[in-house]
């Protein structure tokens, strides 16, 4: 079969992370690895393309699309998926991604063939074998069809760990970036966690438990990543201070020098200070940390597993040991001014290199969704909003349009003040430095006109 594998573009208006990373679909790369040696098969990154996907069909004639997808890509996917079946009703639509797991009924539409809710070898294979034979496909574990009213079938499971094939996105590698760094790659080393942090989806997503794989598998991966930064996504890649010895002796060894970024918790640093340091003398630039909150209370109810003193201590050891804090925070809706400036003070004390922050975001499906549900702002299936920039619980201290004020100043704060304009321009340089601002000032624009759109 002649599969395209298609990644949306992305809302103009949505709110994203992404204002300031652009990662590979390492989702589709993973579907490639699996596929490639029974099937044909091409990746389509419309957050690149110039072309749409009509036009793409026109010169690439395909049999099977499948498109991936988080909750702010239902809509881009189902219009997609009916210009798919427009141009030819013989196409065969997929869908999977983080949204099929959390909520699939998004994708229950007749543009839709199949929906994959979550990916192993076995139910990949065996799928694009009955569809490459034209039968008719039994029930697939994982698998949910439109032929059976999207009936779930077999056991609920999980993604199952696979290596993707990075050459799958070669023509697309050199535009891929975390925040400063470009050309970066990513990788994942672990799936799950063991902190179950009360606003996280992806411990639900991938496990309440870490399942680590085997660290010569993962320097394999490194050795053939070309690019000079790597950022490890996995949950917390600090939790495990053998693996980090194990990959630090690799390295070594093998006198690999690369930028190595990743999801560190607090918890973690503070307990593997010794393996930290040497994992920074082995290449670790910068370590993602969630610091979340000032507040004592909001940190025991978000069920992060240090304190306010920890942050601060785990802040003053990076620092000592030159590693850049990504610092990442959640706006919680029942503050009030003097919150927003309480928590503008607290950074003054962290001092990250660079800071995030976010509204919680109870996504649908999730314990979160049904707590705050009397105050949601916008439904569920309006699903365009539904992303970590939107404030989507409605403030209980302040009206809409005060709360959009408060984070509009905080955000012009952190990027104009707080942001160190002399850390970027020495670490990644004038244009990146530019890049970065100029998604700041979109962000800044996006949140002014949501303020203007809010109610008193």
């Amino acid at each position: 079969m002649r599969i395209l594998l298609v990644r949306p573009p992305r809302l103009k208006q949505a709110i994203t992370i992404g204002e300031f990373m652009f990662c590979e679909p390492i989702g589709l790369e993973i579907v490639y690895a699996v596929l490639k040696n029974e099937h044909t098969l091409e990746i389509f990154d419309m957050m690149i393309e110039k072309t749409g996907l009509i036009s793409k069909l026109q010169t690439w004639q395909a049999d099977a699309v499948g498109f991936t997808s988080l909750c702010v890509d239902v809509d881009n996917v189902l219009r997609l998926a009916r210009q798919a079946k427009i141009f030819d009703s013989n196409i065969i639509t997929l869908v999977g991604g983080t949204q099929t797991y959390v909520e699939p009924a998004a994708f229950y539409d007749d543009s839709i063939d199949y929906i994959m809710q979550y990916t192993t070898q076995s139910n990949l294979i065996q799928l694009f074998r009955y569809l490459s034979k034209k039968i008719t496909v039994p029930p697939i574990d994982g698998l949910l069809s439109r032929e059976s009213d999207y009936q779930p079938t077999g056991i609920a499971g999980r993604n199952e760990y696979i290596v993707p094939d990075i050459n799958s996105t070669k023509k697309y590698r050199k535009h891929y970036s975390y925040f400063g760094f470009k050309p970066a790659a990513i990788i994942q080393t672990s799936q799950g966690c063991s902190k179950h942090c009360r606003f996280c989806m992806r411990w639900r997503i991938e496990g309440a438990h870490e399942h680590d794989q085997d660290i010569a598998v993962v320097f394999d991966q490194i050795q053939r990543i070309r690019e000079p930064s790597i950022m490890i996504f996995d949950n917390d890649f600090l939790h495990d201070a053998q693996r980090i010895h194990e990959l630090c002796e690799l390295l070594e060894r093998h006198q690999i020098h690369k930028n190595f970024m990743c999801y560190g918790s607090v918890a973690s640093i503070l307990q593997h200070c010794e393996t930290v340091s040497r994992f920074a003398r082995n290449g670790l630039a910068a370590v993602l940390v969630g610091y979340e909150s000032f507040n004592p209370t909001e940190l025991q109810a978000y069920r992060k597993h240090s304190t306010v003193d920890d942050n601060l201590e785990a802040a003053k050891f990076l620092k000592s040991i030159g590693v850049d804090a990504w610092a990442s925070f959640i706006l919680h809706p029942d503050w009030d001014h003097l919150d927003f400036k309480k928590f503008r003070r607290y950074l003054r004390k962290l001092r990250p290199e660079i800071s995030s922050m976010t509204p919680l975001t109870p996504f649908s499906n999730l314990p979160l969704y049904e707590e705050y549900l009397d105050r949601l702002i916008f439904p569920k299936t309006d699903y365009g909003k539904w992303t970590f920039g939107n404030v989507s619980i409605r403030p209980s201290k302040m009206s809409l349009r005060r709360y959009y004020w408060e984070i509009l100043k905080t955000n012009v704060y952190i990027n104009f003040l707080m942001n160190n304009t002399w850390y970027l321009i020495r670490k990644f340089g004038f244009a990146t430095l530019f890049r970065i601002l100029e998604g700041s000032v979109r962000l800044t624009k996006r949140y002014i006109l949501l303020m203007a759109r809010a109610e008193f």
